[in-house]
């Protein structure tokens, strides 16, 4: 029979263990484990939730992050929450961002008026970079 693994061990010596709240149990019969098969579902790798909490901890809004990865805000939302991520303190500065290609980019980095005196992250997206810079936001 094809059972998953033991999660605790590895071991493939498993067998049914019964029902609980509609899912199949198992347990190990080499540690004696009892354990159930995560849902299978709709899962998001972890480069995205790693990229979603990084822009968030950058300063860009729920909505952006959203826009940007294609995750929904309330995932992200979520993934704070779950992380313990805290709230970044507004310094009287505000993040911009552009996407760009390897080529785009090794043009903008190589303007100096584009990096001189900014505060400035540039980060992989996918298979093209996201430029995130600060700019000091003026009152008048």
């Amino acid at each position: 029979m094809n059972y998953p693994p033991c999660p605790k061990c590895d071991a493939e010596n498993i067998s049914k263990n019964g029902v609980l709240n509609g899912k199949q149990r198992y347990k190990c019969r080499d540690c004696n484990y009892n354990f159930t098969v995560e849902k299978m579902g709709k899962s998001i790798d972890s480069y995205y939730v790693i990229k979603a909490l990084q822009l968030y901890i950058e300063g860009v809004s729920y909505r952006e992050i959203e826009r940007l990865l294609g995750i929904s805000h309330v995932s992200v939302m979520n993934w704070v929450k779950k992380y313990q991520i805290k709230v970044p303190k507004q310094n009287l500065v505000t993040p911009t961002y552009k996407i760009l290609n390897h080529r785009e980019l090794a043009e903008y980095v190589s303007k100096p008026q584009n990096v001189e005196g900014k505060g400035m992250l540039i980060t992989e997206l996918g298979d093209k970079f996201m430029v995130i810079q600060w700019n000091r936001i003026t009152f008048y």
